[in-house]
């Protein structure tokens, strides 16, 4: 997802090339550099929120450090020295390694539908469930989270990218506008619309016609 976004992550050359060589290898030209600059691409709300983004978020939403947290991710770009700004706001954070046994992760080492079949299990079964980026793994948990009625944040990605581009908003400020912004975007039932996903707006097409 990040280098499909095009977005900058603040490593510089050497991450632009790193970037742009997974693009040619995983799509072979079909994702291209994005004509817009970084600045353009996040106050349009495309760019995957980071992990510390992530932990600001639930943050000024009102999540402490006593909540239990669960990475779903097959693969965080940037590794262990982006989770840890995460880790420390939620010590309490598990992924795939820390729930399961050594004798059970044999089972489903290096199986990419196994992996992700554990995440989509855990982030089903979650009281509460937030994406970093839409993709079809957000859409398909937001659609069935959504059928269940179960509380399914959605960041409001156009507002994220807004704020944390501007670098002199004071922490108060920053929790209102975040607060504020995601009133309506924490598991409402929205109704699908003409082209719309069914798997991610499930209403009205599953629901019951008495």
């Amino acid at each position: 997802m990040a280098a499909h976004s095009a977005c900058d992550f603040g490593g510089g050359k050497a991450e632009k090339l790193a970037l742009a060589k997974y693009r040619q290898t995983i799509w072979q030209g079909r994702v291209l550099n994005s004509q817009f600059t970084d600045k353009e691409l996040r106050s349009q709300g495309r760019c995957p929120l980071t992990p510390e983004e992530v932990g600001l978020l639930l943050a000024a939403l009102g999540f402490d450090n006593n909540t239990r947290l669960y990475l779903a991710s097959h693969k965080v770009y940037g590794g262990e020295a982006r989770i840890s700004t995460l880790r420390k706001l939620f010590p309490l954070m598990e992924d795939k390694k820390s729930l399961a046994s050594s004798a059970e992760r044999v089972h489903i080492k290096g199986k990419a539908s196994l992996l992700a079949a554990v995440d989509y299990h855990v982030g089903m079964h979650s009281d509460i469930f937030v994406s970093a980026s839409p993709g079809n793994m957000h859409n398909a948990l937001v659609g069935h989270r959504t059928f269940e009625n179960m509380k399914t944040i959605r960041p409001n990605m156009v507002l994220l990218g807004q704020l944390f581009l501007n670098k002199n908003i004071s922490w108060s400020q920053f929790r209102q506008a975040v607060v504020e912004g995601h009133q309506n975007r924490q598991g409402q039932l929205r109704l699908r619309k003409p082209k719309q996903s069914i798997y991610t707006y499930p209403a009205p097409d599953c629901m019951c016609h008495a």
